[in-house]
């Protein structure tokens, strides 16, 4: 386990939320410990002393996670949102839009490409070509097209299933940071991370209650 995974405390969290795949402005406070990943998914220090890559694919896959979070909860005023949906959606465009200019900073710092605020995936090159990815939870073009259709409390409802999966998916981004090699212990990625499973964390029960009182 690295330093920084030794410092979120009991490895039972792991347990907890073993989810498979973006932080709010809500839920201040303390962070909560995250969870750790096992070392089978370990990225290696650059070896030129630059950044971790761990932490560079985190800061970079996370700015597109974000931005389609925002667009999504963007739509709430148009689409016939309930008012306790609509509150939330709030928190969750100026709360991220907020943390998309921190890791665009923080990357944009440290020489590395820097996603558009707005990008709509992640893009690697793998074997000399380019490839977009989409990041763990995020809803694909089908998906969105069925939520930008959708008013009232159906609205509600997709937005809900959909926002729960997507910071699930945020979780399981900080979980295989944290269980990478030499990952987190740069402050500012340790503390952002600590931050987003702390908030989403707190976030998926309180969206999955407002979803069970829509039934």
């Amino acid at each position: 386990m690295n330093p920084a995974a030794s410092r979120l405390g009991s490895a039972g969290l792991s347990a907890v939320l073993a989810l498979a795949a973006c932080a709010s402005g809500a839920a201040g406070g303390a962070a909560a410990p995250a969870p750790v990943s096992p070392a089978s998914q370990a990225v290696a220090p650059a070896p030129d002393g630059g950044p971790n890559q761990a932490d560079v694919y985190f800061m970079s896959g996370m700015i597109p996670h974000h931005a389609q979070a925002v667009l999504i909860a963007s739509w709430a005023p148009t689409h016939g949102a309930g008012q306790s949906v609509r509150l939330l959606c709030e928190r969750i465009v100026v709360g991220q839009r907020d943390e998309i200019a921190l890791m665009q900073t923080w990357l944009r710092d440290r020489g590395q490409p820097v996603p558009d605020a707005n990008a709509t995936h992640l893009r690697m090159k793998m074997d000399g070509a380019e490839h977009d990815m989409l990041m763990p939870g995020m809803l694909n073009a089908d998906e969105l097209a069925r939520l930008d259709a959708a008013r009232g409390t159906e609205f509600d409802r997709l937005f809900l299933q959909a926002m729960i999966r997507h910071h699930e998916g945020a979780i399981s981004m900080v979980d295989r940071l944290f269980g990478s090699q030499g990952a987190g212990q740069d402050e500012v990625v340790f503390r952002f991370a600590s931050d987003v499973y702390a908030d989403q964390t707190t976030e998926i029960d309180r969206m999955q209650k407002m979803l069970a009182a829509l039934r």
